[in-house]
């Protein structure tokens, strides 16, 4: 059975995470989006809930990590090509996201980058060779 993934990410400002990610080309599923949360679709079976802070507490008893100072967890989404990567962590960059400061990472079968975004949430952008890919 095939699974799908639902990340679920605290923001400070969902009006303005959505434009960030709008920005850098994601859609959103209306179906799941209201003043606390929204859906943004990165495949078919593969999802990042973007929860303002309060709501996101409703699901835990423990402490919210401050992503600008704490790694809580690092996304990682894949790219179909090398420029692919690059365009993509530009966007990112240009619409405000943050530099990790780190250079490209380029393994020959895999090249990836990576940023910050508004609420300090790390995100690598990776392309890999088919041919490494089970």
């Amino acid at each position: 059975m095939a699974r799908s993934l639902f990340l679920n990410l605290p923001v400070k400002n969902l009006e303005a995470s959505v434009d960030f990610f709008t920005q850098l080309g994601f859609e959103f599923n209306l179906q799941f989006t209201d003043e606390n949360a929204t859906c943004m679709v990165l495949s078919d079976t593969a999802f990042v809930m973007l929860l303002v802070e309060p709501f996101f507490q409703t699901f835990t008893d423990k402490k919210i990590a401050d992503a600008t100072t704490t790694v809580e967890a690092i996304t990682a989404i894949s790219a179909e090509s090398r420029a692919e990567v690059d365009e993509l962590v530009s966007k990112a960059i240009e619409a405000g996201a943050l530099s990790t400061g780190r250079d490209p990472q380029d393994h020959g079968f895999m090249y990836q980058r990576e940023f910050y975004d508004l609420d300090g949430h790390k995100w690598e952008v990776l392309w890999m060779d088919s041919g490494f890919v089970q």
